[in-house]
């Protein structure tokens, strides 16, 4: 499609809306890298799914309509939906929706800001404004009180077809959420909003959303307690292993309570560090070991996984799944939950349940950052920073950093352990989402890791060759990305085999607390795996 798309055209008949037969270089040495050609398309898909956006497919449970009475059926739902989101049914947001609903100003600061966008090469449905954009001429020419002139005026600008909805639905998963158009906004409005809203429209009133995040997440957690499926009795056969391979690798035994009643801390992580990357779960068992924490995991059902997959598409799943999690939580007899190393999970447990629970029904939560910190700078184990000469950078995940602003604890264990560690250009509330946000580093049906592998993630992966430019050649020395984030770690891993950058050029990723513990002077093995 050639010239620039307005949101109109998101009702056109075309093979595909956006175009990214060019995506910006990244840089040397994968400034020749012969990438992947971008979302090929099986020819059943175009019947099977809504394709036409970009030919990659997030929301893999929507069908094209097969009569007009469906069409029809289509619109209709989607509209009821969107009437509901300025009413007192979406009190909990529709201040905020209404402000930046009413008060953009179209000056595309946030485009600028957008990683979405300049990884797609300015490719416009990508700016953050063009789905506001589409659901504000929707809604005036469906709900608000003009007149009859202006809503024809308006009507005629977007037709409210199935296309048009479809598309905006996919489109809605291009987005990570990641917040950096709102930081960036000059009257702080969030156009993030528009797509979160669109999803919660698909899922709620329409029963679409991406199978990943619903079926295989929130139903399958509310069912078994953790969206990667294990159960209570798998779960305490993981941490019983755990101890006895970390104990062998260390040369020291190590114990991991598990529900100690009326312990300090719960620790809680998310259960993707136990099949994904254990050493994350076992460090902080070490860590908290000795630093003479009184603490305990949980093996009781919704309290062993601290992902809440409804913040990114569903609030009356997101409630559900909270209110289930703190009240096994409760039961426990715990003073405070601490939670480990994943930013949605701070996001959930820390931010989203206090607005989706009284007030009398919830726990202290804390971040497990700040707690580590103090390890280090108050001296409460001995360190020796030698154990870590290689270069060291800092990948900051949105919803800790920029949403939370938990900023400095990290900084502080890198600064003050890894001697070459350096920040990444931006950093800190600057930085620029992994790619993998608001669900995208687990959807990789039917061909999404496409979208996510060379668009959502190119900026970062743009960030880290960068952070990197002097030693990127010298493939006998690893390059360590700290990231301390299940979800961004799940995308850092996807994007490291595609571009063969573990291979060719030794970048590695990991946690904080694996590089912690690294350090620890008393350990006589590297704990790191690449290391060893």
């Amino acid at each position: 499609m050639s010239g620039i798309i307005a949101p109109k055209d998101l009702g056109r008949r075309t093979e595909r809306l956006i175009n990214y037969d060019s995506l910006p270089p990244l840089p040397a040495p994968y400034d020749q890298w012969p990438e992947p050609k971008f979302a090929e398309i099986k020819p059943e898909w175009r019947e099977k799914y809504c394709t036409s956006l970009d030919g990659c497919v997030a929301i893999d449970t929507m069908r094209p309509p097969a009569s007009d009475e469906e069409k029809k059926a289509f619109v209709e739902k989607f509209l009821q939906g969107l009437g509901k989101l300025f009413s007192d049914a979406n009190n909990g947001v529709r201040q905020p929706l209404e402000l930046s609903f009413e008060y953009c100003a179209k000056c595309n600061t946030c485009s600028e800001a957008c990683h979405v966008f300049q990884a797609s090469g300015g490719q416009e449905p990508h700016r953050p404004i063009f789905r506001a954009e589409v659901l504000r001429k929707l809604y005036r020419s469906h709900f608000s009180g003009m007149g009859a002139l202006r809503r024809a005026l308006s009507a005629s600008e977007i037709d409210a077809t199935w296309e048009t909805i479809g598309r905006l639905g996919e489109l809605a998963y291009r987005c990570n959420l990641c917040r950096r158009c709102a930081q960036a906004c000059p009257l702080g409005l969030d156009n993030s909003l528009f797509a979160k809203e669109i999803r919660k429209i698909f899922s709620q009133e329409m029963g679409l959303a991406p199978t990943p995040l619903h079926d295989k997440g929130s139903m399958l957690q509310l069912k078994v307690g953790s969206s990667t499926g294990i159960g209570k009795a798998a779960f305490l056969d993981m941490v019983e292993f755990l101890e006895d391979d970390t104990g062998e690798r260390i040369g020291q035994s190590i114990k991991i309570p598990v529900d100690k009643k009326g312990a300090d801390i719960l620790l809680y992580h998310n259960a993707g560090e136990f099949v994904a990357w254990p050493e994350n779960p076992a460090a902080y068992a070490i860590l908290f070991n000795k630093a003479g924490l009184d603490w305990t995991l949980s093996s009781e059902v919704m309290t062993y996984d601290s992902v809440n997959y409804g913040i990114w598409y569903d609030d009356i799943q997101a409630k559900k799944i909270a209110l289930k999690q703190i009240e096994a939580m409760k039961a426990l007899g715990i003073r405070r939950v601490v939670v480990g190393e994943c930013g949605h999970a701070h996001k959930a447990a820390l931010i989203v349940s206090d607005r989706l629970i009284r007030a009398e029904e919830r726990l202290p939560v804390e971040s497990s950052l700040p707690l580590l910190a103090e390890m280090v700078t108050k001296k409460q184990i001995r360190f020796d920073p030698a154990k870590n000469p290689f270069p060291v950078t800092l990948h900051d995940p949105c919803n800790l950093v920029r949403q939370m602003g938990v900023v400095k604890p990290q900084r502080d264990i890198l600064q003050a352990l890894c001697p070459a560690f350096r920040e990444m250009t931006p950093h800190g509330v600057d930085n620029y989402c992994c790619g993998g946000g608001s669900g995208f580093a687990i959807m990789n049906s039917p061909n999404f890791s496409s979208f996510r592998n060379q668009v959502s993630g190119r900026m970062k992966f743009a960030q880290i060759l960068n952070a990197f430019t002097l030693e990127m050649t010298d493939q006998s020395l690893p390059k360590y990305v700290c990231a301390p984030c299940s979800n961004c770690k799940g995308t850092l891993r996807e994007i490291f085999e595609v571009y063969k950058a573990t291979e060719q050029y030794n970048l590695q990723y990991g946690g904080l607390v694996e590089i912690m513990v690294n350090a620890m002077a008393e350990l006589k093995q590297p704990y790191l795996e690449f290391l060893q």
